[in-house]
């Protein structure tokens, strides 16, 4: 299999988005490329990991993340069905959880939900809290607004940036405008460019729908299809679909792959 696969808001499918156990089971596939997930900030200035500027899709409370505290934010609850109750995790939670796996080759991508909102000093904060760990090799920085990535570059010039868009055009659009990403974030059926267009550019489109609790569709894509696109990752929400574990803990590739 040549398609590289990402967990989109870890393994999202099975497990609520963006929580401890989404991104714990996602680390547990070994030869997953990585994990991607959301920040924004509390009222009081913390990184948490949530997809949405709202809470309310995602936990039994109302209003903007950017309206709570840490504190408030953190009583809200996640049903994650037959598991545990889960809660909106802090970056640095995250980072506890997948440090060992960032230091032993996995990606994280880092999208930072700032396109909606401007959260002042984001860049500075996150930039600061990979460093401190020293995972600044295992992530990637993505967002919507090129001028976050603008920001980006600035604060630290080794860093990994991605530009978002819904149509792959766009991503060359604000690259050719000064954006200084060196991968495209796409939506995997909004590649209108022709293949040889996107040489040289990591593709890392990606998915949305069919979020836990929603069921599987129980297709499959078909990559070799995407990968004729120009598509060289893909972030999905059930990756564990594609990549399971045998008896002896090896990874294997799933099934038969069919159009989606």
């Amino acid at each position: 299999m040549n398609m590289r696969l990402w967990a989109h808001r870890g393994c999202s499918q099975r497990y609520p988005e963006n929580t401890l156990i989404a991104f714990e089971k996602a680390a547990a596939i070994q030869n997953l490329i990585g994990i991607e997930l959301d920040i924004q900030l509390t009222k009081d200035g913390e990184i948490v990991v949530i997809h949405d500027e709202r809470v309310d899709r995602t936990t039994d409370g109302t209003g903007f993340v950017r309206d709570y505290t840490l504190s408030d934010l953190k009583k809200l609850k996640i049903d994650a069905g037959e598991n545990p109750l889960q809660s909106i995790p802090t970056m640095s939670e995250v980072f506890d959880l997948l440090e060992a796996r960032l230091k032993s080759g996995m990606k994280l991508n880092i999208e930072l939900k700032n396109s909606v909102y401007l959260y002042d000093g984001m860049e500075e904060k996150i930039v600061e809290m990979v460093h401190k760990r020293g995972l600044q090799t295992a992530v990637v920085y993505s967002t919507f607004y090129a001028e976050s990535l603008k920001k980006l570059k600035a604060i630290d010039t080794g860093a990994e940036l991605a530009i978002l868009a819904s149509k792959v055009s766009d991503c060359i659009h604000y690259i050719e405008k000064g954006c200084p990403a060196t991968a495209l974030h796409p939506f995997w059926r909004s590649m209108d460019l022709a293949a040889d267009k996107l040489k040289g550019y990591p593709v890392r489109a990606w998915m949305s729908g069919h979020l836990y609790p929603e069921k599987p569709t129980g297709t499959r894509l078909d990559f070799a299809s995407l990968e004729r696109q120009g598509i060289t990752d893909l972030i999905l929400n059930e990756p564990e679909v594609y990549i399971t574990c045998n008896n002896s803990g090896n990874n294997v590739e799933a099934g038969v792959h069919q159009a989606m």
